[in-house]
């Protein structure tokens, strides 16, 4: 049926989709703030970086495109997983940065990364390192992270890092243990939900990605339903409408209605 459902609407893709495709990233001016200051920290070798917001509010999207649009000087590691010990944590970021770990040996591993550095600061090269979901890194791993960014010569950081997780991150780095980090951290986005004029123009920015070319539209109600039951996070407006599209090609209607985005929270009630 979903299938169909695209050719009905004449659609090249799904609009809704859940995962962080950086094609889809929609500009709000909190999204772009956010993008723009990760850009400018990676550039100037700010070293800490921290990007914040509640969950499916967009941040791996926005690590996503920043780690599509860097210059071709930037070598970068994308860390999805947080939860692995300290010497997984550097053989993690040394695979992603297309680096053979030598033996098993930590201080070796931290060693060689080292190395790495530097070299690239001789050939005028970046590296940034991205670890989402940080708000579940264990203490030791925080500690480890903190390390990492002592690796800097008297004018410059080696490695630009940031860390990406939800308003619990925020929590964590005010902890008194973790003051030696916080204060090393330069740059700070907190990601809020989208504005209702927003959620609608989230709406049809996607729309137009897949291939809609203003053909479906969501009624003023029906946008406004979309976002008091979302509450503006992107994840949760994605997932509305996706079933009320199912809902308006059950109907065979190129327009959205309060009925269809109803059906779809009624569909839904045990998730969102």
């Amino acid at each position: 049926m979903y299938l169909m459902y695209l050719d009905f609407f004449q659609l090249n893709e799904f609009p809704f989709n859940v995962t962080p495709d950086p094609r889809f990233l929609f500009f709000s001016e909190r999204h772009r703030e956010a993008y723009e200051s990760l850009l400018y920290g990676i550039e100037h070798r700010k070293g800490f970086i921290v990007l914040t917001g509640e969950v499916g509010c967009g941040k791996t999207t926005i690590c996503r495109s920043v780690l599509n649009n860097l210059p071709g000087t930037t070598h970068s590691a994308l860390i999805l997983n947080p939860s692995l010990t300290t010497a997984q944590l550097v053989r993690a970021i040394l695979i992603d940065l297309g680096l053979d770990p030598k033996g098993r040996d930590k201080l070796v591993h931290i060693a060689q990364l080292n190395r790495f550095l530097l070299n690239c600061l001789e050939k005028g090269e970046n590296i940034t390192v991205i670890i989402d979901e940080s708000q579940n890194l264990a203490p030791e791993l925080m500690e480890q992270v903190r390390m990492l960014s002592n690796m800097e010569t008297d004018q410059h950081k080696l490695m630009q890092i940031i860390l990406a997780g939800q308003p619990e991150l925020k929590e964590r780095l005010r902890q008194p243990d973790l003051r030696q980090l916080r204060q090393r951290i330069m740059v700070h986005c907190d990601l809020a939900p989208l504005l209702e004029m927003e959620t609608a123009l989230y709406i049809q920015h996607r729309l137009n990605v897949a291939g809609a070319n203003n053909r479906i539209t969501f009624n003023t109600d029906a946008v406004r339903q979309v976002h008091e039951r979302a509450q503006g996070i992107p994840r949760q407006i994605n997932t509305l409408c996706d079933r009320a599209l199912l809902a308006a090609y059950i109907r065979r209607d190129q327009q959205i209605t309060t009925a269809d985005i109803q059906n779809a929270i009624n569909e839904l009630a045990s998730i969102i």
